[in-house]
């Protein structure tokens, strides 16, 4: 236990940081009530995959790119906000998790900040870039949705276990209604000229990912 409340206070060091350098119109103690926020949402009971540990990964990603973006700081926020909401029997979680980042912000950030993270947590819905997105922004926005999917590109036993706990978060969903949903998910991701949008994750992790995908589109044919 301890350990995980160890990695938690890491993240959440790194939360306080990223906020208090994009504004000192915040205290700790509000910092702290925004993150023990996102702690109980990231906690409950109904998530396998989309817990806290899958902000941990995508935040070492972060770290491996954020010498690349304009603003890492907004980038990190999305990244702490996009899956604040989940719901498995709900369609709508990005737009939630959206409304809910911009509520929990829009004390402390501008309104620019506060649209840009509104806009890069609804590009996780699609994975699409936004038409609107400005020519400068467009580069932070493809690294944020990259590194969201970076889990496709891992090794199969990690892939594998990413598979399990999706497959968890849906165990109200019988079997056959699971392997046709699933793969229809999985067919429309191959589907894509490119899964990743840079050229750092293509290089790295296209590959992958494509093997990773097939090799579950296998194992659900088999269900």
């Amino acid at each position: 236990m301890k350990a995980v409340s160890h990695k938690h206070n890491e993240l959440g060091k790194c939360f306080a940081q990223h906020l208090s350098t994009m504004t000192s119109d915040i205290s700790p103690k509000q910092i702290d009530r925004l993150w023990q926020d996102i702690v109980t949402r990231y906690g409950e009971p109904q998530r396998a995959y989309h817990t806290l540990n899958h902000i941990e990964q995508l935040l070492v990603q972060f770290d491996n790119i954020k010498h690349v973006l304009a603003e890492p700081h907004i980038i990190a926020l999305a990244l702490y906000y996009h899956d604040v909401i989940y719901d498995p029997t709900r369609s709508d979680n990005e737009l939630k998790s959206a409304e809910f980042a911009t509520d929990a912000l829009r004390p402390y950030l501008n309104p620019k900040q506060c649209r840009q993270i509104h806009a890069l947590i609804m590009m996780t819905a699609n994975h699409q870039i936004d038409m609107l997105v400005e020519r400068d922004k467009y580069n932070d926005a493809a690294y944020l949705l990259d590194v969201d999917l970076s889990i496709l590109g891992a090794p199969w036993s990690a892939y594998e276990q990413y598979a399990k706990a999706i497959r968890q978060e849906y165990k109200y969903v019988a079997d056959d209604n699971y392997r046709d949903g699933r793969t229809a998910v999985l067919q429309g991701l191959l589907a894509h000229p490119k899964l990743y949008l840079t050229d750092h994750y293509y290089n790295q992790l296209e590959t992958q990912a494509r093997a990773n995908i097939k090799l579950e589109l296998t194992s659900l044919a088999a269900l």
